[in-house]
């Protein structure tokens, strides 16, 4: 596998999947957002016998949703730089690859391509996008969903108590650790622009976060456990302070919520080609008209002679 084009300061992704938190994270994160991917998919009609490829899958839920929506005559293919919770399965197919770093996976040109939560992480993410855009068929759709935690920075938005004040301030210092990482917490809302500069045609996008869920408590704990060791060492909270808020999080007061989550979908035009199909065909079905013409010129010439000669 080519290099972690998450890893772009030295310090590593952040969320490393390799954690034992991670599957925590993945499953909380499938309860909160899966309802409203799928929904974007049936938006975009997918359908029996598409070819999907899921960009930094995770988890298996979303694969396996589409291999059942594209059935056999379909093909799913999930990848991710680490495939860790993806066992392999006869109904999708699992690759280790960076979006960035490498080609698009065989079984391109793609009817979907999906991405939640990747490119806000990704370091050349401009890179990721065209290399997304260029492996659609003409006609196929890119699904991009990323957060965008400056839209929303307190993880609870009523701020009235201390409990409230030190979970806000301990989100503020992971939403730090993922800045100095590279990771572009203003992302979400770009994704509409990016699309259509991307030459992607019937854009639209919406937004959903929760304010308050079960999920959002299990996926809050599995966070700062996972990242407490890096929040210490970066002088941005103590273990006291990690302490009281894990308590605060288990006697079960507090509204915790998400960032938004902004969905953005587009359709790679019909007539598009790729980077020189459509000139191509151009210029053969031109040439073929020119010799077209000049066998037919040259034959009403020769009947033309033999009808004076007659």
């Amino acid at each position: 596998m080519a290099r972690n084009t998450r890893d772009i300061s030295g310090k590593g992704y952040l969320l490393d999947n390799r954690q034992a938190e991670a599957g925590e994270r993945f499953t909380a994160l499938s309860a909160l957002f899966d309802p409203s991917t799928f929904r974007h998919f049936e938006t975009v009609g997918v359908d029996e016998r598409w070819r999907c490829w899921e960009v930094g899958a995770g988890g298996p839920t979303v694969p396996a949703w589409l291999a059942e929506r594209v059935g056999r005559a379909g093909h799913v293919v999930a990848t991710d730089i680490d495939t860790s919770w993806m066992r392999e399965t006869a109904d999708f197919e699992v690759l280790r690859h960076d979006v960035a770093a490498e080609e698009p996976p065989a079984g391109g040109p793609f009817d979907l391509i999906h991405a939640r939560l990747v490119l806000v992480h990704v370091a050349d993410r401009d890179k990721a996008l065209r290399s997304m855009v260029e492996a659609l068929r003409p006609g196929g759709w890119l699904v991009l969903e990323d957060g965008d935690p400056a839209l929303l920075p307190q993880i609870c938005p009523d701020e009235y108590g201390p409990e409230q004040e030190l979970a806000n301030r301990l989100r503020r210092g992971c939403r730090e650790l993922l800045r100095q990482r590279g990771a572009d917490l203003a992302y979400g809302r770009k994704l509409p622009r990016l699309l259509r500069e991307a030459g992607l045609a019937d854009v639209e996008a919406d937004a959903y976060f929760p304010i308050t869920s079960p999920a959002c408590t299990v996926l809050e704990e599995a966070t700062v456990r996972q990242v407490r060791a890096k929040l210490v060492a970066a002088g941005l909270a103590t273990d006291e302070e990690i302490d009281r808020h894990l308590a605060n999080i288990a006697a079960g007061g507090l509204d915790l919520g998400t960032a938004p989550m902004i969905s953005a979908w587009g359709r790679r035009p019909r007539d598009s080609q790729g980077k020189s199909g459509a000139s191509t065909v151009a210029v053969s079905w031109s040439q073929e008209c020119s010799a077209s013409s000049v066998a037919q010129v040259a034959d009403q010439s020769t009947r033309g002679l033999s009808a004076v000669r007659a």
